[in-house]
């Protein structure tokens, strides 16, 4: 169900103290690049393209860029890729983009078509004759579909930014509903009620949204009324980040309306709809809901929950409460499966037959059955390859069928059927290799941080690489709000990087969830130096082992890996020789004033508390730049339509950059949202512009 996209769509995402930069310290007054947050403004447009002007000509005429480029569009646009999506009652739900539909089609085919990997597909919507006819930059969004599965709410966003409008879609007429449910460009969140009924939590007026951005009054709009008649029936506090509307199916088709009040980012109050008022579930503030499964709430645990009576429930556990019971004070709670200290659970899914969860140990993946015969669970491992990444295709509460996709780093994807009632998992589909791993291998290590905690990290590089010292090494970590970093197949990486003789390496730092919520607890707010210091101690460890050197190491990350590369240029610059810096949070004592940013206080701290303010002003990578003989030159990127992370933030870094003398390249796409790329031509772009620059300063 939809909210749980929440974590990841907001989510997204210790400086050397120095007189320098307390001087620059921002009070709002004494920051001189402010009209740079003014993000359509005239006079921050006109800096944003000469910056690009600028670094485009660097990059874009490099005699590489143009072959990289193709390569990178020929990825993007390969026909030859797994259509994943949803399963939705008897068919599977997909969204396809490609270079004849290059803003992409949503189409379906029956499942069981599907499942024998022979779909016959059914074009619901042509976004891009949508976009053609009604001349706008539409970017598809998703769709939340009522319980018949007649109709589904379509989500269209201007050039992808985070607030989008919603239109009322009839799946057998292949057309938007004449008078149908529409509501105008916000950041609203919703959920079929019933076939008639939405609930939705929206930015209604000035008064009703919280600090974060987002609604947190509730209402309830009936099918036939105007959108101002729609009746509050929950409403929220304007400290909380948002209310967040969502649907979830049991194995019979009864569907149930749940509400999540987030108090943060990591701590909700849950409401459940029905026909009187909202129930408050008991569940503790750090839990998410993942399923009703046979009238019982199946939810993942991100903190210890203790009652009075004695009982305890460890964090990380999968658990499962009857939902008669769920608004109760003291319900019966039975642990499904509690990793141990170095497993995680990554996803959960709900067929009719059983709940799938998929982990990792040691981030390498697998996945289990866990069923319900009405007295009792079982638990068995379904049988999919293992040492790789797992992950859910589609899967329906009222099918036995679901779906699910294994690749590893060298291994492309392989589609699986899995039978949820026997535990079998078949392959449909294996795609071909984009790029040529034959002479490539992947080695596990662990670096040992500050602290002495052992931190994993992947490396993958060719056979015959000589450990001299001298590979160029790309390094890409995250860091942060519980977002595993797992050894994925990547073709942009393969072709543009790997087949050229570049390493690869994967840090799998605290602040992510590769071990579950402790991993992730480890690196919170005042505590968030053990995550810089991790990734130190990988580039460090990479050094030693001879598998590079600083003149060939880069660091990349985005969003909040973008918040990682300002601070470790800052902390640790003799490490590297290149920064890609995507999408980046920098000004950390302005983040929760733009855009988003106050939903992730719960995060970062905040900068209205003493303490933790105290911490921000020492690490925020804007306010602690200074004037140094040796700098890597950082490539920079944002969009000017991300309404997630403000553009401000890598805008004001790259002025404070080029006032202190800095080099650096910088591109601002004007299109797309958070992901920096509206469109494939836009994403095969952007990752030529990286390769050419990492070229530039890693290879050259």
């Amino acid at each position: 169900m939809r909210v749980l996209q929440l974590f990841a769509a907001l989510g997204v995402l210790l400086a050397a103290s120095c007189s320098t930069g307390r001087d620059f310290a921002m009070s709002a007054s004494s920051d001189p690049y402010l009209w740079l947050e003014e993000v359509e403004g005239a006079r921050a447009l006109d800096w944003a393209r000469a910056e690009n002007q600028r670094s485009l000509a660097v990059l874009e005429n490099d005699p590489r860029y143009q072959r990289l480029r193709e390569s990178a569009l020929a990825i993007a646009q390969n026909q030859d890729r797994l259509p994943t999506g949803q399963v939705r009652g008897a068919y599977y739900y997909n969204f396809w983009q490609d270079a004849a539909h290059v803003r992409g089609l949503w189409r379906r085919s029956p499942l069981e078509a599907y499942r024998r990997g022979q779909p016959a597909w059914e074009i619901l919507l042509d976004v891009d004759a949508l976009a053609a006819r009604e001349n706008a930059n539409w970017v598809f969004e998703g769709a939340e579909c009522a319980p018949s599965g007649l109709r589904c709410m379509i989500q269209l966003s201007d050039g992808g930014k985070d607030a989008a409008t919603w239109r009322e879609f009839d799946i057998q007429a292949k057309a938007f509903v004449a008078g149908g449910f529409a509501i105008p460009e916000a950041k609203t969140w919703l959920a079929f009620k019933d076939n008639d009924t939405l609930v939705l939590a929206s930015p209604w007026d000035a008064s009703s949204v919280t600090e974060s951005g987002y609604g947190f009054v509730v209402k309830e709009w009936r099918r036939g009324t105007p959108l101002a008649s729609a009746r509050e029936i929950l409403r929220g506090q304007p400290s909380d980040v948002g209310m967040f509307p969502g649907s979830y199916e049991d194995t019979d088709g009864t569907t149930f309306a749940i509400v999540s009040e987030a108090k943060t980012f990591f701590e909700s109050v849950n409401w459940l709809l029905g026909a009187g008022a909202p129930q408050q579930l008991t569940l503790p503030r750090k839990a998410t809901i993942r399923a009703i499964h046979q009238r019982q709430v199946i939810a993942t645990l991100e903190e210890d929950w203790r009652f009075t009576d004695g009982r305890a429930f460890p964090s990380g556990a999968l658990v499962a409460i009857p939902l008669a019971e769920a608004a109760s004070p003291s319900p019966r709670v039975t642990i499904l499966y509690a990793p141990g200290p170095r497993e995680s659970i990554e996803q959960v899914a709900a067929a009719k037959d059983a709940i799938l969860v998929a982990g990792y140990q040691n981030v390498r993946g697998r996945m289990l059955r866990i069923a319900y015969d009405g007295q009792a669970w079982s638990q068995s491992q379904m049988a999919l390859p293992q040492n790789g990444v797992i992950a859910f295709a589609g899967a329906d509460s009222t099918q036995s069928t679901a779906f699910a996709v294994f690749d590893s780093f060298l291994t492309p994807s392989t589609l699986y059927a899995l039978d949820a009632r026997t535990g079998a998992a078949a392959a449909i589909r294996a795609l071909p290799a984009q790029f040529n791993a034959d002479n490539m291998l992947v080695e596990q290590y662990e670096a040992e941080s500050r602290d002495g905690t052992r931190i994993p990290y992947f490396v993958v590089r060719r056979k015959d690489a000589p450990l001299n010292g001298a590979n160029p090494t790309l390094l890409y970590a995250y860091g942060g709000f519980q977002a595993s970093q797992l050894p994925s197949y990547s073709g942009y990486i393969g072709k543009l990087w790997l087949e050229r003789g570049g390493v690869y390496a994967l840090a799998n730092i605290r602040g992510g969830g590769e071990f579950g919520p402790a991993w992730h607890h480890a690196g919170l707010k005042t505590n968030r130096q053990v995550i810089y210091d991790d990734y130190a101690a990988v580039a460090e460890d990479l050094i030693a082992r001879d598998i590079t050197s600083p003149r060939r190491l880069g660091a990349s990350g985005r969003s909040n890996g973008g918040l990682l590369m300002g601070v470790i240029l800052n902390q640790h610059p003799e490490l590297f020789n290149a920064a890609v810096v995507g999408s980046p949070l920098l000004d950390m004592l302005r983040y929760d004033q733009l855009l988003a940013g106050a939903s992730w206080v719960g995060e970062y701290g905040s900068p209205s508390v003493p303490a933790e303010r105290a911490w921000l002003e020492e690490m925020s990578p804007y306010q602690n730049l200074r004037a140094r003989d040796k700098f890597p030159t950082p490539f920079i990127y944002t969009s000017t339509k991300d309404d997630r992370v403000h553009p401000g933030h890598a805008r004001k870094y790259a002025a404070r950059l080029e006032e202190l003398g800095l080099p650096f390249l910088y591109y601002e796409n004007i299109e797309g949202g958070h992901s920096a790329a509206a469109n494939l031509q836009e994403i095969a772009r952007r990752r030529a512009l990286e390769f050419t620059y990492l070229s530039q300063r890693l290879i050259d």
